[in-house]
């Protein structure tokens, strides 16, 4: 027996599950059906156990609900204090996560697995303390009913009525290390309840009344078996991959058997008419042991050559064997007792189900009576599998006309046209080499003429397969009799020895077509998977890249017409929810029934049992949200869709789609959410705005209106210079808003008319500060500038506007004195204005920036008037005239403001004038 040897990158990789397995801790989940089974009871009695053994057993926290023979059994076990939490006038008491990662006790109890943390926890769910513990090397132990599963939170619910919204992940249960089943029965749990040792006798009264009546407390019984049930088998299939080796042996160096703990059942559907019989017998055999079953069909290479009518007949059981509930595959391969015992091993079945072969007759009795049948075949492979022949029936499975009527005289046709021209090309393959080696025939001796012929049926049979091969053996044979050997052109033979070289040459060329058609097909089937997998991968990766809707309708559909020929539609849903029927329906093209589908969530139209004769088969698009659309599809070839492997290829091209769809779809709802929270910010902002900054010179205004009729008319003069200044604070910010929403909109189209023209920045500057001066309220402003400075073309008013707009900041939030500065550099004009204040806050160092936005001040609480506009003005216009602003602190205290505008050469005086 050759050394099995084992792979090192799994060696590698089990060595590295190993070893993380080491680090993290254990969990041990106390599991029951409802509370009051004894969970915790259990739970604290093997901790008590445990720390008599002399292990570090630490209390977390556990719930006791006042039952007093749970609470005796904390006495004299380790308890870690709870933290206490602050919540809406009132303080809760929590888990301590980080005392308990500091204590890192041995064993750490932690009770109520789905319990909510109060908030300002680390972690929302217990579960997850939990998991941070295990990561910490902590074992943990806990308790868990099954209505908290997530999975199973609706089913029992609708059992019981009430629904609880403090679930768990399944993947919590899936991964802890032990699952302890805590069972006690119905009556037994009512008589506990009656006697108050689950809940306090007014809280049990009404828990007996609803959640507690025994039909409920049965079907939360039976729950809870078949999912720990579901985690033994999961342990059980997790040792046996861990036990095998490669290819799947063990560690005695023989293949690991199917073990009969779930009983599951594998059918094997023949090629034989009585093969329905036995997918109903596998069937009938799954519900009465309420076991999953499957069914198989191995496609051998004499299968593959089977007529449309045969073929049919196995797919048609294929189907019926879905409609019953099995989980169908198409196995290719030559050997078939191998593949089925390999498919059994592989899904754990221990019970195979085959039909009994047909009895043979006539002449093929004594041709095939050394034929191993297939049943002592798999007794050889798999002696611990159980074998099950059902007898045979008259009645067959037949597919319905309106799924074959498309295609089946095309695969005849095409069948037959594949056919012939291959044993044409053996017969001329033949007649070539006769009259190539006639020449030779003094020249190479006989031998080398029979390699010549060998080398013929091997071309013959890598092109067009067995038949031919065979065909150009024998025609070889009896060319080489006929035209070689003495006598010539005659089939009689002087030498008995060439007998002997007739049958090895015939020997050998039936033996390599043979060898030859198997590999053709397995090859045709690596092809056919490869072709598979790509289309998968290719439409993976053009759907990874589509930011619209409308890019994955396109490649969606573009994807699966090109692996199922015919015509394919992908059809979305509108804002109202509905299906959206394309413009122009293709023929044949039913929009009702793609209501239906999408609606219903279910496959409908041709090869399904929901209007079969519709020519169009349609797939509902189910992403994990909800279901986002219809595939349809009108394939080249309508029996593809009743092969599993096709199927589920299209089940999958279906869910690749729809998950492109629903990204796509919260893509845009991110957007949309970003828009909204942007605009709400800037109505925010603008209301604060006017409630405040507009209010208040109106409040003056009003106040100062009405001070009029009562002074004396020697003080209207100072009253009135006070309703002017109010009056000016009004209008600036008018003017404000006005200007930003002319120039924001300027800017978004485009459209902002600036009046260039070649200007003296002095002048300018000089304009600025002048309007600026009520503002300043006295301030000094210092200006510095090369007296050479030559002319820049802009708009005056505008660049005016926005070194008032800066001057007016420097004096509200600078100190005296603002230096404002100018400087030509080479295609740049480099305008600064600079204050000796307190500078930019320290929560926008880095993010200068965000002072340009609308409605943005340096700090959003300051008694400083204002809306934010200024400085958003300032960016606007400059970005208009194609320049840039920014700011910065001074390196000896202040605040500085720089713009820099685009600027060329001026021309030359007579050139200005014009």
């Amino acid at each position: 027996m050759p050394e099995t040897r084992p792979d090192p990158d799994a060696l590698l990789a089990q060595l590295r599950s190993d070893e993380a397995r080491a680090l993290r801790g254990k969990l041990r989940i106390y599991f029951g059906a409802s509370a009051g089974v004894g969970k915790t009871w259990a739970m604290l009695s093997a901790a008590r156990r445990e720390r008599e053994a002399g292990r570090d057993v630490l209390i977390g926290v556990v719930e006791t609900h006042g039952r007093s023979e749970t609470a005796a059994l904390l006495t004299g076990l380790d308890t870690l204090p709870l933290r206490e939490l602050p919540y809406r006038g009132r303080t809760l008491a929590e888990f301590d996560l980080d005392a308990a990662l500091a204590r890192k006790p041995a064993v750490l109890l932690v009770d109520e697995l789905a319990h909510t943390n109060a908030p300002g926890s680390r972690h929302a769910k217990r579960w997850q303390d939990v998991q941070e513990l295990l990561a910490a090397g902590i074992e943990v132990w806990s308790a868990l009913n099954v209505q908290h599963l997530e999975s199973l939170n609706g089913t029992v619910g609708a059992i019981t009525g009430v629904r609880v919204h403090e679930t768990v992940p399944d993947t919590v249960l899936d991964e802890a290390d032990e699952v302890v089943l805590v069972d006690v029965t119905p009556d037994e749990l009512t008589a506990r309840l009656a006697a108050g040792k689950v809940y306090l006798p007014q809280q049990a009264e009404r828990a007996a009344q609803n959640f507690f009546r025994k039909g409920n407390l049965i079907a939360l019984r039976e729950i809870a078996l078949r999912r720990t049930a579901e985690h033994v088998e999961d342990d059980v299939r997790g040792w046996r991959v861990e036990q095998s080796g490669p290819g799947g042996n063990g560690q005695g160096g023989a293949a690991l058997q199917a073990w009969n703990t779930s009983g599951a059942i594998l059918a094997c559907v023949g090629p034989h008419e009585g093969a329905a019989q036995t997918v109903r017998t596998a069937a009938r055999l799954a519900g009465q042991l309420n076991v999953r079953w499957h069914a198989a069909y191995v496609e051998t290479p004499r299968l593959q050559r089977l007529d449309a009518a045969q073929r049919d007949r196995i797919l048609a059981v294929l189907k019926l064997a879905e409609e019953l509930g099995a989980a169908t595959a198409v196995l290719t391969g030559a050997d078939v007792a191998e593949q089925l015992s390999e498919q059994a091993r592989r899904l754990n079945c221990a019970t195979l189900v085959i039909g009994r072969a047909e009895p043979v007759r006539g002449w093929r009795r004594w041709w095939g009576a050394s034929a191993v049948p297939l049943a002592r075949a798999l007794a050889q492979r798999a002696p611990a599998l159980d074998i099950l022949e059902v007898g045979r029936a008259d009645s067959a499975r037949h597919l319905s006309q309106a799924t074959l009527v498309a295609t089946q005289a095309d695969d005849d046709d095409e069948r037959a046209q594949s056919r012939w021209p291959g044993y044409a090309w053996a017969a001329a393959t033949s007649i070539a080499l006769t009259l190539l080696c006639t020449p030779l025939t003094g020249v190479l001796e006989l031998s080398n003429i029979v390699m010549l012929f060998l080398l013929g049926v091997v071309g013959v049979a890598m092109r067009f397969g067995r038949g031919p091969s065979a065909l150009a053996a024998m025609l070889n044979v009896a060319a080489f009799d006929y035209f070689f050997v003495a006598p010539r052109l005659s089939f009689a033979v002087s030498d008995v020895q060439y007998l002997l070289t007739f049958a090895v040459m015939l020997g050998v060329g039936l033996l390599v077509g043979q060898l030859t058609a198997g590999l053709r097909f397995a090859a045709g089937v690596s092809t056919s998977r490869e072709r598979r997998a790509r289309s998968l991968f290719e439409l993976t990766r053009e759907l990874s890249a589509a930011l619209e809707s409308t890019q994955v309708v396109a490649l969606g559909a573009a994807a699966v017409q090109a692996h199922f020929g015919g015509h394919a539609r992908v059809l979305v849903t509108d804002a109202a929810d509905q299906l959206v029927p394309p413009a122009d329906p293709p023929p044949g093209f039913d929009a009702q029934v793609a209501d239906w589908a999408f609606r219903h969530g279910q496959p409908a139209g041709l090869a399904t049992a929901t209007l079969a004769a519709q020519p169009w088969h349609y797939v509902p698009l189910r992403a994990p949200m909800r279901v986002r659309g219809v595939l349809a599809l009108c394939p080249a070839r309508p029996r593809w869709l009743l092969i599993p492997e096709q199927a589920q290829q299209l089940d999958t091209l279906a869910r690749q789609i729809a998950i492109a769809l629903e990204r796509v779809h919260y893509v845009e709802v991110a957007q949309r959410a970003v828009v909204e929270m942007e605009s709400e910010r800037l109505r925010n902002a603008l209301l604060g705005a006017i409630s405040h900054d507009v209010r208040t010179p109106l409040t003056a205004l009003i106040a100062l209106a009405e001070s009029l009729q009562t002074l004396p008319p020697e003080e209207h003069g100072e009253a009135a210079r006070a309703i002017v200044t109010q009056a000016h604070a009004l209008h600036a910010l008018v003017s404000n808003l006005l200007d930003m929403a002319r120039l924001e909109s300027g800017v978004a189209g485009g459209a902002v008319n600036l009046r260039r023209d070649w200007q003296s920045v002095e002048e300018v500057v000089g304009a600025a500060i002048r309007a600026a001066r009520p503002a300043l309220r006295g301030m000094t402003v210092q200006t510095a500038w090369d007296p050479e400075l030559p002319l820049v073309e802009f708009d005056a008013v505008l660049i005016e506007r926005v070194l008032v707009n800066l001057l007016e900041n420097a004096a509200k939030y600078g100190a005296a004195p603002i230096e404002v500065g100018a400087r030509a550099e080479p295609a740049a004009l480099v305008l600064t204005v600079r204050d000796h204040g307190p500078g930019l806050p320290a929560a926008l160092h880095g993010r200068e920036q965000t002072l340009f936005d609308k409605f943005t001040r340096g700090e959003a609480e300051s008694a400083t008037p204002g809306v934010g506009l200024g400085l958003a003005i300032c960016r606007a216009v400059v970005s208009a005239h194609g320049g840039e602003i920014s700011a910065a602190n001074a390196r000896d205290g202040g605040a500085e403001f720089t713009v820099t505008l685009p600027r060329r050469e001026p021309p030359e005086p007579a050139e200005a004038q014009l």
